[in-house]
């Protein structure tokens, strides 16, 4: 049995996915939408109000601009739970490698070593490009432990959301709730994606300055505790790998002019607490971008 929980922005967009869902789901469940037309409270607050309204014991939180294309996908979603006790947080995409410098799920510049993995239809709402299917599946495994996820879907169970609530203080907007969720529950639960369910993503998302702000914050709140290394790069790589980031980062941000030099020192500093971070570790990085003009090619 699973309650769907869903904040809606789009009362068409909602009526479609609540159809698809009934025809789709396969298991005895509830949907929870919740009409955040106006905005009026951040996608934090919500979750959290879902999850104490919700009656069934297994939640999925998830966008409505999605259409279920795999059927008894509901059923699927507890059996994998149910075979694996340790895990806390289910979705169709993430990232082997959560960077200790502010990204998404991944981190391009990461990619080869942190992992990809995926399985879903993108849409591409914005730039109007053709659907893909994007299955990325390096392990060719049925079920990929994986370090977080993507907030398009993601399924966890009323237990662990009711211990590890949706910083919603913190963040009061609709960005980095997934990330913040899935480092908050990664020391005592495990993240995976499924590629025994398949989904359409009709957004291919936004990543402007909003949502830059949204995932500092999270970054500045888990800097002790991020990298996290499900992808079992060697310990001694991860130093080099997190600077060579950190420098594209800062360099971005100021080409972007998202970010004063004042502000990204204050990011630096909080790298300090990494496990990763010597002494010398922000030091270093503090120089690289006081060196740092706008403009200057992103190496």
């Amino acid at each position: 049995m699973l309650s769907v929980i869903i904040c809606s922005a789009n009362a068409k967009d909602l009526s479609l996915v609540k159809k698809n869902i009934e025809r789709t789901i396969g298991v005895p469940h509830e949907i929870l939408g919740f009409d955040n037309s106006a905005a009026q409270k951040g996608i934090c607050e919500i979750y959290n109000e879902g999850t104490r309204q919700a009656k069934f014991d297994m939640l999925c939180f998830m966008h409505e601009d999605i259409e279920m294309l795999t059927d008894n996908w509901g059923k699927k979603v507890l059996d994998i739970f149910a075979n694996n006790e340790k895990l806390g947080l289910l979705g169709i995409a993430g990232g082997g490698y959560k960077s200790l410098a502010p990204a998404s799920w991944y981190n391009y510049h990461l990619q080869e070593n942190g992992g990809f993995y995926c399985n879903l239809v993108q849409g591409y709402k914005h730039t109007g490009k053709p659907d893909m299917k994007d299955c990325r599946n390096p392990g060719d495994e049925l079920l990929s432990r994986v370090a977080c996820v993507d907030g398009c879907w993601f399924c966890t169970s009323r237990k662990v959301a009711l211990k590890y609530p949706f910083d919603q203080k913190l963040l009061r907007k609709f960005h980095g709730y997934d990330l913040d969720f899935g480092i908050s529950i990664s020391g005592e639960f495990e993240a995976a994606v499924t590629f025994e369910i398949l989904l359409k993503h009709f957004s291919e998302g936004n990543f402007n300055k909003v949502w830059m702000d949204e995932i500092l914050k999270v970054h500045q709140k888990w800097a002790a505790v991020l990298p996290i290394n499900v992808a079992k790069i060697p310990e001694s790589h991860l130093k080099r790998i997190e600077r060579h980031a950190l420098e594209v980062f800062l360099q971005q941000s100021l080409n972007d002019d998202y970010y004063s030099k004042w502000e990204l020192l204050k990011l630096i500093w909080s790298t300090r607490h990494s496990r990763i971070a010597s002494l010398s570790f922000p030091y270093k990085l503090m120089v690289r971008l006081l060196k740092m003009k706008k403009g200057d090619p992103i190496t």
